[in-house]
This record gives structure tokens, C-alpha cells and sequence, in this order.
């Protein structure tokens, strides 16, 4: 038992610590709206997490999974949302240069924008079902009592997923004040659109 926990542990700490949409788009909304906006974008894709361990427990992982005109229906919104966000940040990135070569102003992200994105840059990513489904079920019990260890186990690697992503945002705001200069707020901004863009055509291309 501690011996698969470890192994579990293990396991997660190594998905959730490599960058991927979830990591940029936190990123990017701590440089925008500061720490609270970085840790409730966190929060959303944790949120987003639980959801699909649930799915996943209870089998319309699966039903996703195996439905080839759903999956790839989820697989293109997520893409889509992903570039629309990358885009976002590019225009963010042209319009930080301001008036007459003075930084403009940085975009705000509130609370409840950057949770409702969070919740949606991970629910719209239908691999996330399928990652949950054959993650899950590896390390929980044959008999009974795997369901509630599947949703522990779920619930365990969302709270990670929070810790290590609201420990990011608290990183970006500690260096606001360098990141808000014109062009390291610039170039950042576009960093980030890059990769969001990037990521989105993964999925988008992705089998």
C-alpha cells in the first residue's frame, strides 16, 4: 500500500512539476492580475481535475474516450481555446509598448475570470480524460474499495497540481516589478501566446 503510494506520488509529481497549458496559462494570468489571479487560475484547473477524476471513477471517461465524434469535438474546442488565449497574450505583448514608446497599461485578470479559465483550459482538454483513466485505475485496488481510491487519488494529485501551481503564482509576483517593465513585459507576454498557441496546435493535431 505505501509502496504504490509512493510509486503514485512519484508518478504525479513528475506530470504536474512539466510545464504544460495549465502551467502557462497561470503564468500568464499571475503577470496580468498579480497573485490571487495566478492562484485562483490554479484553483479553476484543479477544479477542472477533480471533475474528470469523478468522470473517470465512474466510467464517462471512458464513454468520452471511446466516443471518436465527442472526443475529437472536445479535443478541437480545447485547441481552439488555447490558441484564442495565445492570441489574447500576443495582443497584450503589442499593445504593452503604449503611446510614444511608454509602457501601456497591463491587463487586468480578475478572480472570477481567471478561475472560470482555469476550470475551462483543463476541462476542455479531453486528454485529461484520458490521462486520469489510465492513471487511476493503476494504482487502486481491485475489489470494492476502488472507487474511493480512485477519487483519492484524484483529489490527491488536484491538490498537488494547486500547491505546485499556486507556488508559481506567488513566484511571478514576487518579480512583477521586473516583469512589468516594458520590455520584459513585452517579450514575456509573447513567450506565453507562443506557447499557448503552441499547445493548442498540439491538440489540436494530436491522435
Amino acid at each position: 500500500m505505501l509502496v504504490g503510494l509512493l510509486a503514485y506520488l512519484g508518478v504525479a509529481l513528475v506530470v504536474i512539476c512539466t510545464p504544460g497549458p495549465d502551467t502557462a496559462l497561470t503564468v500568464r494570468n499571475a503577470l496580468a492580475g498579480g497573485r490571487r489571479s495566478g492562484v485562483w487560475t490554479a484553483a479553476g484547473v484543479a477544479a477542472g481535475q477533480l471533475v474528470w477524476t469523478v468522470a473517470a471513477s465512474v466510467g464517462i471517461a471512458g464513454l468520452i474516450r471511446a466516443s471518436e465524434p465527442v472526443f475529437v469535438t472536445m479535443k478541437l474546442l480545447g485547441a481552439g481555446y488555447l490558441i484564442w488565449l495565445g492570441i489574447q497574450s500576443l495582443r497584450a505583448a503589442h499593445r504593452a509598448e503604449g503611446g510614444h514608446g511608454r509602457p501601456g497599461p497591463a491587463p487586468r485578470v480578475g478572480t472570477t475570470r481567471s478561475l472560470r479559465q482555469g476550470l475551462i483550459n483543463d476541462l476542455a482538454n479531453p486528454k485529461m480524460a484520458a490521462f486520469f483513466m489510465s492513471l487511476l485505475p493503476q494504482f487502486a485496488p481491485a475489489d470494492g474499495r476502488a472507487l474511493p481510491a480512485m477519487l483519492g487519488l484524484g483529489l490527491l494529485f488536484s491538490l498537488l497540481t494547486f500547491a505546485w501551481l499556486a507556488l508559481y503564482s506567488v513566484a511571478v509576483d514576487r518579480l512583477r516589478r521586473l516583469f512589468t517593465r516594458s520590455r520584459v513585459r513585452r517579450a514575456l507576454d509573447a513567450v506565453a501566446g507562443t506557447i499557448l498557441i503552441a499547445f493548442g496546435a498540439r491538440l489540436a493535431w494530436s491522435s
